[in-house]
């Protein structure tokens, strides 16, 4: 007797699908040298930089592997170490000219994602499905930051009903 699939796998194997996309159009537009866990850290860092300690706990690896995607990551020019304006002994890791230039090529497979998706699901499924995935994100990341209106709404309809 087969085991039905958890609804977390199922998650996964969008997730994976989405990421094997974005690394794939980033090497075709020239980023060919990031790896997957690279990219995973990449998406975690803020425009105006971060704290290593925090791509570590964005990307769930320990401190010393993120180190050292960071250390591949800045020896290919993607990113660069500078002054955590807020703490002068601390660096944030952020993001170089050469490494923001990866983000629209990211952003525009990111929506060309979501159109696929909308196209097998329909647009209400399509709501209803990131509706129930920011319920289940904002459960488990208290620190995550809820979307803005309309979709706030919509979500916090959802709570309550």
């Amino acid at each position: 007797m087969e085991r039905e699939i958890s609804s977390g796998w199922l998650m996964f194997i969008g997730f994976r699908a989405a990421e094997d996309r974005i690394v794939a159009a980033l090497a075709e537009a020239g980023y060919a040298d990031i790896t997957r866990a690279q990219a995973r850290l990449l998406a975690g860092i803020d425009l105006d930089g971060t704290r290593l300690v925090i791509l570590a706990d964005r990307a769930r690896i320990p401190k010393q592997t993120a180190l050292a995607l960071v250390n591949g990551l800045e020896a290919a020019g993607y990113v660069e170490r500078v002054p955590d304006p807020s703490d002068g002994r601390a660096r944030l890791i952020r993001l170089t000219a050469h490494g923001r230039g990866g983000l629209p090529v990211a952003v525009a497979e990111e929506a060309r994602i979501e159109a696929d998706w909308q196209a097998v699901l329909g647009i209400r499924r399509m709501r209803a499905l990131r509706r129930a995935l920011w319920e289940l994100a904002l459960n488990a990341d208290p620190h995550l930051h809820p979307p803005e209106a309309p979709e706030r709404e919509e979500l916090e309809g959802g709570h309550n009903g």
